[in-house]
């Protein structure tokens, strides 16, 4: 349909000329960047954000809290440290009114305001946990409360996710997400959103492995074990005098009558009286211990490799990492050598498919699933997240991706603003462009943390800069004991690493 003589008459754009001064307006914008970077002497640096995030600080015998933007958020004025359940979230954990001698203590929760929150509840603590190797963590979106007395769960938005009607609340120790309530004085499992798991109707409860989709040992008021799933499933009734820390292919190590043995959830029964331990089961291969040392059976029966290491340990296909005279090295499933027995150590990453061997001379070789050593070097981190190892080699720092192929420090650290280089033996900084920001005069230095800070050395002395290559903190800082050299603004980690603080 015709719109009328009057929009038949309206004047069109000319596009050409539209296109043209656009074209020409961003070539305007071009040119001045690229001025104010000629002016920068061509350092200008990235625009790119630094996670945020909180960490407790210890100055003058009291406690506080920054952000990794170096900015004070609690003044220090706490007698005991102050926690953080998630580092990224304004929610932190105050303990006062200590009384040492018997133990007993308040707590609560403040924000970034030092305002109390959750002020519902007499008791709000933070719910710590560690591994067999002592490391540390937090349960980060969950709160042991107490109220009346008795104890639940809420998240750290306040919200509750476990009644208070427990008289205690511990972790499952070396295993995530899991906590053990007690009530009226037998214990039960929930998960960390509140889940039970298992009714509050046994004497001890512990973790089968430290994953607790495997499942959990239970023990009955008569001193008997067994096995309840994490689908609240009873796997094995308790019955057995013990039950050991090995689980796989559906298959438990069990104690019975005095004598040892296999059983599945059919009740079938495997090996009975034929090993002195069970140290892992994969699939149909069973490592056993006789006689003091370790070999390979099937549940059968049949030996596939004879008793005769010192260790032995699953890495993967039919590859085992095995002990001998002191030394480690790789065999398979029909006892033949793949790997000499010339390390002090080996270890398999499952999850990044590499093999660590450890060579005796504070040396590491990394070799790839063909045994291949790939990389020699002095281990200095392996980032499975983002998807890295950094080595240190003749006096200089390389990067590998999980493939065990070298990488340029540019394309693994993908985030960063600086970036690690070394000249005529100094250390020094470039930016993404490959460009000097920061002049090569430092005796030792870091790669960027996550939040935008470098720690450099310079006689002996260590100090900070920022993401974009300015001096923070001269080097004045002595920190010959810490084992990891880390800022944030003027503030450094402490020496106690597991307590993951910082100080000045």
């Amino acid at each position: 349909m015709s719109r009328g003589k009057r929009y038949d008459d309206e004047p069109k754009l000319n596009i050409k000329k539209v296109f043209a001064v656009a074209i020409a307006f961003a070539v305007i914008i071009m040119f001045i960047f690229l001025i104010v970077d000629l002016l920068n002497g061509g350092n200008s640096l990235s625009n790119k954000n630094f996670a945020t995030a909180y960490y407790a600080i210890y100055e003058n015998n009291k406690w506080g809290i920054i952000d990794t933007k170096g900015n004070t958020v609690i003044e220090p004025q706490y007698d005991e440290m102050i926690t953080i359940p998630d580092n990224s979230k304004k929610v932190f954990i105050c303990v006062y009114d200590t009384n040492y001698s018997t133990g007993e203590f308040k707590s609560k929760a403040i924000n970034e305001k030092n305002e109390t929150l959750y002020t519902e509840y007499q008791k709000v603590e933070i719910i710590a946990n560690n591994d067999a190797n002592n490391n540390m963590w937090y349960e980060s979106n969950t709160l042991k409360v107490q109220k009346d007395g008795k104890y639940g769960l809420i998240d750290l938005n306040g919200k509750n996710i476990l009644a208070c009607e427990y008289d205690e609340i511990t972790p499952l120790i070396g295993t995530k997400n899991i906590l053990i309530t007690t009530k009226n004085g037998s214990k039960g499992a929930v998960d960390c959103l509140g889940k039970v798991i298992i009714e509050n109707n046994y004497k001890t409860i512990t973790s089968l492995t430290s994953k607790y989709e495997d499942g959990f040992i239970v023990e009955n008021a008569e001193g008997k074990f067994g096995v309840i799933s994490y689908n609240k499933e009873i796997v094995l009734e308790p019955k057995y005098e013990k039950i050991a820390n090995v689980y796989g292919n559906n298959m438990y190590v069990v104690t019975e009558n005095g004598v040892s043995k296999i059983v599945d959830k059919e009740g079938n029964t495997f090996l009975e009286g034929k090993f002195e331990e069970v140290k892992e089961i994969n699939v149909d291969d069973i490592v056993v211990k006789k006689s003091g040392k370790y070999g390979i059976v099937s549940k059968t029966g049949e030996e596939k490799v004879a008793a005769q290491y010192e260790d032995l340990k699953y890495a993967f296909s039919e590859y085992y990492i095995a002990k001998k005279e002191g030394k480690y090295g790789i065999i398979n499933l029909t006892n033949e050598e793949k790997l000499e027995f010339k390390y002090t150590y080996l270890s398999y990453s499952s999850e990044a498919g590499f093999i660590q061997a450890e060579t005796g001379n504070y040396e590491t070789e990394l070799l790839d699933r063909d045994l291949q050593v790939k990389v020699k070097g002095i281990i200095s981190e392996i980032n499975i997240d983002k998807g890295y190892i950094k080595v240190r080699e003749d006096d200089k720092y390389k990067y590998y991706n999980l493939s065990l192929q070298e990488r340029e420090n540019t394309d693994i650290l993908k985030e960063n603003t600086l970036f690690l280089k070394k000249e005529n033996g100094k250390y020094g900084y470039t930016n993404e462009k490959g460009i000097v920001v920061v002049d090569y005069i430092y005796d030792d230095a870091t790669e960027q943390n996550n939040y935008g800070y470098v720690a450099v050395k310079k006689d002996g002395k260590w100090g900070c800069i920022d993401q974009n290559g300015k001096v923070v903190v001269e080097p004045t800082y002595d920190l010959t004991n810490n084992l990891v050299i880390d800022f944030i603004g003027s503030w450094h980690l402490a020496e106690d690493i597991n307590a993951n603080y910082y100080t000045k």
